[in-house]
Parts: C-alpha cells; sequence; structure tokens
C-alpha cells in the first residue's frame, strides 16, 4: 500500500482539508509553501501517464475541487499553483497520482 491509501484508510494520520466518497485533500507534511495541500484519489492511479479514459470524471472532479479548496484556506484571490508530478525526472516520489495545490507566498517561474 502507498502512503496515500494508508492515510484512505485511516492507518496514518493526516490533517484533512476536504474530503469526498473519491478523494481526499490533506496538508502535506513537508511542505513547499505556506499553503501545500495534496488532492489525492482514494484508489490508486500510479502516476498520470497511467490514467485511463475512465478515471477523466474523478480526476475532473480533483482539479475542480483545487477551487474549493483555495477559497477554504483564503488563497483564491492571491493566487495559487497546480502541479502533477508524473515520473522520477519529475520529481514524483509516490507512486500514487496526487494534485499539489500551493500558495501563500509570491511562486517563482520557472520552477526548480
Amino acid at each position: 500500500m502507498t502512503i496515500f491509501e494508508k492515510i484512505a484508510a485511516r492507518q496514518i494520520p493526516a490533517q484533512i482539508v476536504h474530503e469526498t466518497e473519491d478523494f481526499m485533500a490533506i496538508r502535506d507534511v513537508n511542505p513547499q509553501a505556506p499553503v501545500h495541500i495534496l488532492i489525492v484519489p482514494k484508489r490508486v492511479i500510479p502516476r498520470l501517464a497511467e490514467a485511463v479514459e475512465s478515471d477523466a470524471q474523478l480526476l475532473g472532479e480533483m482539479l475542480l475541487a483545487s477551487r474549493e479548496i483555495a477559497q477554504k484556506l483564503g488563497v483564491h484571490e492571491s493566487g495559487y499553483r497546480i502541479v502533477i508530478n508524473n515520473g522520477r525526472d519529475a520529481g514524483e516520489s509516490v507512486p500514487h497520482l496526487h494534485i499539489h495545490l500551493l500558495a501563500g507566498r509570491p511562486l517563482q517561474w520557472p520552477p526548480g
């Protein structure tokens, strides 16, 4: 089981900021910005490159939820960044697709 599966199964505690039947949003334990949320599907999709057509609705719901989460956390107006890492060279460290929502400070471009 990935760490995200264990969190979804409540085997590992996490600070949940949003949850539906299909996904959850949790605070990152190693935040890279003052607001760093991970939006994670409860079922495993190893990475974006392995998503299939039947995953489209879930992925869309997760992206749309980022807006609601940003509003709830007070960063919708100032701005936020959405990141999905795909593969080792992109910084993927857990083989379970997840969306990073980063905010709370000016973010530089290009990212490191």
